[in-house]
C-alpha cells in the first residue's frame, strides 16, 4: 500500500511546517535542548541514523549498547526490587515477606546509620549484629531472592553480617546471589562521615573475600544517584557513575585482583525520572561507555555486561499531591525496563513525605513493575527503543557529552580528587541553578505543585512509627559513645526536589493559616465579558495558588465603580487585574487606581503590555506584571514580603 503513495522528503516536511508556523522561528517553537545541551528536533530520519544503529550491534554483543543478553529479559523480566527501611527487624521482616510473596524478586535492606554516627533517632533497619539480621531475613531463602545492601559508610559491617548469615544457613556460596554494594565514593558524596584511606582498605579486604568464595556476589556499586538528586544532568550522572567505577577497577586490579573478576564485582545504578526518552538513553548509554572502559582495560568481551540497576528518582517526588508520584513512577518504571535496566526499584509514592510506607505504598510500588512486566509484556520484548531514529541520536550524544567529562574528572585526578577539589559539588550545583531558573519560570513544570495545584488537598498521613525507645537502648548500650569519624574534608552534595520551591511557599500559607484561621488572599479583578478575562483568571489562580495564595475571583465587571466594593468583600490584601489587552487599554489605569484606593497592597497585572503602556500602567499603581515566562518564584517570594511587611506594620 506505501507504494501507492509518491515518496515525501525532508524538505518538502520543512515546507509544510513553516507554512504551518507562518514565520515563526522554527528552532525557538519545535527545537528543545536538554540541560546537556543536546538539540532534541521533531523529526528524526532512519537514513541520517543507520551509522548508529550499525554500531549499535546485536543484543548481548559488544558494545551492550542492546541489552547485557541475547534474549534481553524475556527469560522472566527484569528483577523486581522492593526497598525496605523499617527500624523494627520483625516489622521489616513481615514487610519483606509480605512483597516476597506478592511479586517481588529481591529486596533492598537500607541499614541504620544513624545510631552509629552518635544520632537518636535510626534512618534504616537497626541490625548491628547477626541476631538482628536473621530476624530481619528469617523465612526468606537467599539463595532464591537476591538480597542488596545499603549501608553507607557501613559497607563493610553489613557484608560481613550477610555473608556470615549465608554461612550460618549451610548454602552454597556459588549459589547465593547478593549485592554488597561497597560505594565509598557515594557516601561520601552524601556527607557520611568516613575515613577515604581506611574505607579504601576495607572496600579491598571485602573484594577478596568475595573473589574467594562468592562467585555471583557483586561486592561494589558505582552509583549515580547521589549527583542526580543533587541536580545533575544525565550527562554529569553518567559521567561520575562510570569515573566511580574507573575508581573501584583501577584499586582492585592494583591490589592484584584480575580485570576480569574486579569487572564482575561492579554493578552500575541510575535514577530514571519522568522524562522517558532521556531516561531510555541514558541507560543504553551507561552499558556502551562502561563496555569501552572494560575493553580498554582487557577484559574478555563475555565480562563486560553490567548489571545496571535503575531507582526511581527522589529528585522528582513532590510532597504535595503526592499521588502524582504514582504516574511519574510508572513512566520512568517504564523508562528503566524498555532502557535495559536488570532490576529496577520502585520508591514507595510517599517517600518524599519522610514516613515510612505503609501496606498501600508498598503494593503500589511493587505492582507499578508488576503490570508493566506482567500484564504488558514489556519484559518480553528485546531491546523495545532499539532502532528508533530519535532514540539512538540521543543514546549517542549523552554518551559522547558523559565520555567527555569522564576525561575531565581523570584529567583532574578520578573521581576522589574531583570531589575532594569540590569540582565536582561546584559542577552539579551549577546544574541544579540552572534547573532552577527553569523551574521558577515554570517552563519545567511539576504538576500537582507549580502546575493545577490543589490548594485545598488532605495531606496523606503516614502509620506511626511503634515505639523504638527499647530498640534504639539496647543498640545504644553495646555501641557505646560512637568515636568521631575524622572529616573527610569533603562536602556533601545536597539532595534537592524539583518541588521543593513552590513547596517551601505552600508551607508559609499552612502557617499562616493555622495562625489566622485563614490563607493570604489575591483579589482577581476580572474586567469585561466572561470571554475576555478567563484565559488570564484561570492563569492567575494557577499561578498564584501554585505558591500557597488563595484567590478569589470577581464576578465581571463593567463599570470601575463595583471594584473598590468587590476587593473589599473578598478579604484580600493583594489584587490581580484579569482581562484582555484591549480591555486594559480602556480599564487597566482607572481599575488600579480603583484598588490604589481600597488600599491594596499590591497590585498585578496578568500579561506583558507593550512598552508605551507600561508607564502609564505602572504610574496608575501597578506594581507589577505577570506573563508566560516571567519569574514566578521572585514573583511569589515578594507578595509574601508584602504581607509580612503589612502584618508588621
Amino acid at each position: 500500500m506505501t507504494a501507492d503513495f509518491p515518496a515525501a522528503d525532508r524538505a518538502q516536511w520543512r515546507a509544510l511546517v513553516d507554512k504551518v508556523l507562518k514565520g515563526a522561528d522554527f528552532e525557538r517553537r519545535l527545537v528543545r535542548t536538554t540541560y546537556d545541551g543536546i538539540p532534541v528536533r521533531p523529526l528524526y530520519d532512519i537514513d541520517e541514523t543507520a551509522p548508529l544503529r550499525a554500531a549499535a550491534g546485536l543484543p548481548g554483543s559488544a558494545p551492550f549498547l542492546r541489552g547485557a543478553t541475547a534474549a534481553g529479559t524475556v527469560a522472566g523480566g527484569w528483577d523486581v526490587r522492593q526497598r525496605h527501611a523499617h527500624p523494627d527487624p520483625a516489622i521489616a521482616n513481615a514487610e519483606i515477606l509480605e512483597d516476597l510473596e506478592r511479586g517481588v524478586t529481591s529486596i533492598q535492606l537500607r541499614f541504620d546509620r544513624a545510631l552509629a554516627a552518635g544520632g537518636t533517632t535510626p534512618d534504616g533497619i537497626v541490625a548491628y549484629d547477626l541476631a538482628a539480621l536473621e530476624r530481619t531475613l528469617e523465612g526468606v531463602y537467599l539463595d532464591l531472592a537476591p538480597v542488596g545492601l545499603d549501608a553507607g559508610a557501613r559497607f563493610a559491617e553489613a557484608a560481613e553480617l550477610l555473608l556470615a548469615l549465608v554461612e550460618r544457613r549451610g548454602l552454597d556460596p556459588a549459589a547465593v546471589r547478593a549485592d554488597l554494594d561497597a560505594d565509598p565514593l557515594g557516601a561520601l558524596a552524601q556527607g557520611e562521615a568516613l575515613d577515604p584511606a581506611a574505607a579504601h582498605d576495607r572496600a579491598l579486604v571485602l573484594a577478596r573475600t568475595v573473589a574467594a568464595r562468592w562467585p555471583q556476589v557483586g561486592a561494589f556499586l558505582a552509583d549515580g544517584r547521589p549527583y542526580h538528586a543533587g541536580g545533575a544532568t544525565e550527562a554529569q550522572e553518567l559521567a561520575c557513575a562510570v569515573a566511580s567505577g574507573i575508581f573501584y577497577l583501577r584499586a582492585l586490579v592494583e591490589a592484584g585482583i584480575p580485570a576480569a573478576e574486579a569487572a564482575r564485582q561492579i554493578g552500575m545504578a541510575l535514577a530514571v525520572d519522568a522524562d522517558f526518552f532521556l531516561g531510555v538513553a541514558k541507560l543504553r548509554a551507561l552499558r556502551r561507555l562502561w563496555a569501552r572502559v572494560l575493553e580498554v582495560a582487557g577484559t574478555p568481551e563475555a565480562m563486560r555486561r553490567l548489571r545496571l540497576r535503575a531507582e526511581t528518582a527522589t529528585r522528582m517526588f513532590s510532597r504535595r499531591d503526592p499521588y502524582v508520584n504514582m504516574l511519574r513512577s510508572t513512566v520512568a518504571t517504564f523508562a528503566a525496563a524498555a532502557g535495559g535496566a536488570t532490576s529496577i526499584t520502585v520508591l514507595p509514592f510517599d517517600h518524599a513525605l519522610g514516613f515510612l510506607p505503609d501496606a498501600f505504598a508498598r503494593r503500589i510500588a511493587r505492582n507499578t513493575q508488576l503490570v508493566l512486566r506482567e500484564e504488558s509484556n514489556l519484559g518480553r520484548v528485546i531491546d523495545p527503543a532499539g532502532g528508533a531514529s530519535y532514540v539512538e541520536a540521543l543514546t549517542d550524544q549523552l554518551a559522547k557529552k558523559a565520555w567527555a567529562l569522564v576525561q575531565e574528572i581523570e584529567r583532574r585526578g578520578g573521581m576522589l580528587a574531583a570531589l575532594r577539589a569540590g569540582w565536582l559539588q561546584a559542577l552539579v550545583a551549577e546544574s541544579w541553578a540552572e534547573r532552577l531558573r527553569q523551574l521558577a519560570t515554570r517552563r519545567e513544570p511539576v504538576t500537582g505543585v507549580s502546575e493545577f495545584p490543589d490548594l485545598y488537598e488532605e495531606p496523606r498521613r503516614g502509620a506511626p512509627l511503634p515505639d523504638l525507645s527499647a530498640l534504639v537502648a539496647d543498640v545504644r548500650a553495646r555501641l557505646g559513645n560512637p568515636t568521631p569519624t575524622p572529616s573527610s574534608g569533603i562536602a556533601a552534595i545536597p539532595a534537592h526536589r524539583l518541588a521543593e520551591p513552590f513547596e517551601a511557599l505552600r508551607d508559609r500559607s499552612d502557617a499562616i493559616l493555622a495562625r489566622t484561621g485563614a490563607r493570604p488572599r489575591v483579589f482577581l479583578c476580572n474586567l469585561g465579558r466572561l470571554a475576555e478575562f478567563t484565559a488570564r483568571a484561570t492563569f492567575a489562580k494557577n499561578l498564584f495558588e501554585a505558591g500557597g495564595l488563595e484567590t478569589v475571583a470577581s464576578e465581571p465587571i463593567a463599570s470601575l465603580e463595583e471594584i473598590g466594593h468587590a476587593f473589599k468583600a473578598s478579604g484580600a490584601r493583594l489584587a490581580a487585574i484579569c482581562s484582555s489587552d484591549e480591555n486594559y487599554a480602556a480599564m487597566a489605569e482607572g481599575a488600579a487606581r480603583a484598588l490604589e484606593h481600597a488600599h491594596a497592597a499590591r497590585i498585578y497585572l496578568m500579561g506583558r503590555p507593550e512598552e508605551e503602556r507600561r508607564a502609564a500602567y505602572e504610574a496608575a499603581g501597578i506594581d507589577e506584571f505577570v506573563y508566560v515566562g516571567s519569574n514566578v518564584l521572585e514573583m511569589l517570594e515578594r507578595a509574601y514580603e508584602t504581607l509580612a511587611g503589612e502584618a508588621a506594620a
